[in-house]
């Protein structure tokens, strides 16, 4: 079964530069118990920048992302990374699993600070419930 979701793979270091060098805070714009996504914007004094996080093994009616970017996710996941992906013009966080928890949201904005070369006490998380 395919999608309609286009996504293309981000490298950290194309990335702002901010994200590795200033205190950020990454905002939800809806609740972590909603399901297998969570928009979300960062922030820091004088930027933004918008980034989702998104469940990779959502199934259920569909396949939320095709098998080959569900296997990505958990690949980097399993050595400590994150996937990251650009959808709709968003940067998204690919993680996996089929929802979020308050320690999932912290663990994959800690692999996001870890991967633009921040310490993850650079970084803040304000959660919607």
């Amino acid at each position: 079964m395919t999608t309609s979701l286009h996504l293309d793979e981000v490298d950290p270091f194309d990335l702002p530069e901010w994200l590795g060098t200033e205190q950020v805070t990454w905002s939800a714009a809806t609740g972590i118990r909603g399901g297998h996504e969570v928009t979300g914007e960062l922030h820091a004094p004088a930027h933004s920048l918008a980034c989702d996080l998104l469940g990779a093994d959502q199934a259920y009616p569909r396949p939320v992302v095709e098998e080959e970017w569900r296997q990505r996710a958990h690949q980097a996941w399993t050595h400590g990374q994150v996937q990251l992906v650009e959808r709709s013009g968003r940067l998204t966080l690919l993680v996996p699993g089929t929802g979020f928890t308050a320690d999932g949201v912290l663990e994959s904005l800690g692999r996001l600070a870890k991967a633009v070369g921040a310490p993850t006490a650079s970084f803040v998380a304000a959660l919607r419930l």
